[in-house]
C-alpha cells in the first residue's frame, strides 16, 4: 500500500475500534461500517497511482482567486455528488453546506493573507467539498482531490450519539485541508514519524485557522482539535489537545486519549500507519510550547517558522529530529540567531525530549562603507600618530 497519498481521516481507526468493543449494538454497527468503508477506500486508492488533483480544477484567468464548490452526496457513497453552492453564492440554510463553505474560505484566507500561499497547492486549486456523505458516517477526510464530511451518528437515539456533524468544527476543516498543503509541499509519507509530522502539521495549522478567525492570542486559544465535535454523551473535550496531549477525552466508549507528550512515552506500533495519530502529540506539543513562549498571535511568528519548514526544509521521510533541526534553523534565518523566537523553538522541542542541532549562524550583511572609506581617505596608523604628537 502507498503511504504517499492515503485516506486522511480525522477520526483514527483506534477510536472506532474502541467503539466496536465498548459501544451499544447500534454504535458498534456504525463503527464497523465506517471501518469497513475506510479499508475499502484505502484498497481502491492503493490500486491506482498517487492521486494528484487534476490541473483542470486549478485556477485560470477567468476564475476568482478563491474558488469553492460544495456538493451534497445526499447520504450516498458518491463523490462529488450534486453541486449545491459555489463561490459567491449566498448561504443555503443547510448548516453542513454553509459550514464547509465558510471553513474552506477561512483556511484559504489564512494561508493567502498570512503566508502568501494561494489555496492548498499554492497556485489557486479549486476547493471542492462534499457534505452529507453516507449514512451515519463518523469521519471527515481529504482524499487527495477534495474534502468529504459525514454527518456523524445523527440517526442514532439521542442518548447514544457520540459525534456531531463533521463540519461543525473549523479546526477539523482546516486540519483536513492542510493535508492537501502538505501533499503539495513536503509530501510527507503517511507512515511512522513522517506520518506523525504530517498529522501534526494539520493539527497545528487547523488550530491556527481557528485562532486566526477568532482573533485569539496563543494564550487565549484552547489548542483543541474538534472541541465542538463530541456530543454531551462523551466524557471529553475534543479529539486531541496540543496543550496537553493525552487529556482530550477519557470515555467508557471511546476509550482514553492515547497521545504522548514526550519522547519518553513514544508509542512503537504497526497500527495506524505506525502510530501517526498518536505520536503526533509530541510535535504538536513542541509547537504549543514554542508558540506560548513567543507570545502574541501564534500564526504570526511560530506559524511562519513551521510554514517555512513545511514548504522547503523537510524530506518526505523526515523524522521528529529533522523537524526540530529545521524549525530551529528557520527561526534563526527568519528572526536571528539566539533571538527570542529561536530560543522559544529550542525550548519547545526540548520540552518533548528532543534537542535541536546547533544552527548555522546567520551572517549579517557587511556594513556600508563610510564616506571617508568610500573616498579612499581611511586614516592610516602613521597619520593618527602624527596627529597625536
Amino acid at each position: 500500500m502507498s503511504h504517499r497519498d492515503p485516506f486522511f481521516c480525522i477520526v483514527p481507526s483506534y477510536m472506532l475500534e474502541n467503539i466496536m468493543e465498548n459501544g451499544t449494538s447500534e454504535q458498534r454497527q456504525y463503527a464497523m461500517n465506517n471501518l469497513a468503508h475506510s479499508v475499502a477506500v484505502r484498497e481502491r486508492r492503493a490500486a491506482r497511482p498517487t492521486a494528484v488533483p487534476a490541473t483542470a480544477v486549478g485556477r485560470t484567468a477567468s476564475m476568482p482567486s478563491k474558488n469553492r464548490i460544495i456538493y451534497s452526496a445526499a447520504e450516498q457513497n458518491i463523490l462529488p455528488g450534486q453541486q449545491v453552492r459555489s463561490e459567491g453564492e449566498p448561504p443555503t440554510g443547510d448548516l453542513s453546506v454553509d459550514e464547509a463553505y465558510a471553513g474552506a474560505g477561512a483556511t484559504y484566507d489564512l494561508f493567502e493573507q498570512v503566508y502568501d500561499h494561494i489555496s492548498v497547492d499554492g497556485h489557486g486549486l479549486r476547493l471542492d467539498s462534499t457534505v452529507h456523505y453516507r449514512v451515519g458516517y463518523d469521519n471527515a477526510f481529504w482524499n487527495g482531490r477534495q474534502m468529504v464530511y459525514g454527518d456523524g451518528d445523527e440517526d442514532l437515539p439521542e442518548g447514544q450519539r457520540l459525534f456531531n456533524r463533521f463540519t461543525v468544527a473549523l479546526d477539523i476543516i482546516g486540519h483536513e485541508l492542510v493535508h492537501g498543503v502538505t501533499q503539495f509541499s513536503a509530501g510527507l509519507v503517511y507512515e511512522g514519524q513522517a506520518g506523525a509530522l504530517n498529522e501534526a502539521f494539520s493539527d497545528i495549522f487547523g488550530s491556527l485557522v481557528k485562532q486566526w478567525k477568532l482573533g485569539q492570542t496563543a494564550v487565549e486559544a484552547d489548542w483543541l482539535i474538534g472541541a465542538e465535535l463530541l456530543t454531551k454523551n462523551v466524557n471529553g473535550e475534543a479529539l486531541r489537545s496540543l496543550k496537553a496531549p493525552g487529556t482530550a477525552y477519557d470515555d467508557r466508549v471511546l476509550g482514553k486519549d492515547p497521545q504522548p507528550a514526550h519522547m519518553d512515552q513514544y508509542i512503537v506500533t504497526t497500527d495506524d500507519h505506525g502510530g501517526v495519530h498518536v505520536n503526533s502529540g509530541i510535535p504538536n506539543h513542541a509547537f504549543y510550547v514554542a508558540a506560548i513562549k513567543m507570545g502574541g498571535s501564534a500564526w504570526e511568528k511560530a506559524g511562519r517558522i513551521w510554514y517555512t519548514v513545511l514548504q522547503s526544509k523537510l524530506g518526505t521521510r523526515a523524522t521528529f529530529q529533522d523537524a526540530a533541526d529545521a524549525t530551529h534553523q528557520a527561526a534563526a534565518d527568519l528572526y536571528g540567531t539566539n533571538s527570542l523566537e529561536q530560543e522559544a523553538v529550542y525550548n519547545g522541542w526540548t520540552a518533548v525530549g528532543i534537542t535541536p542541532a546547533p544552527t548555522i549562524p546567520v551572517t549579517p550583511p557587511p556594513p556600508l562603507p563610510s564616506e571617508n572609506t568610500a573616498m579612499g581617505c581611511r586614516p592610516t596608523l602613521k597619520s593618527l600618530l602624527f596627529l597625536l604628537r
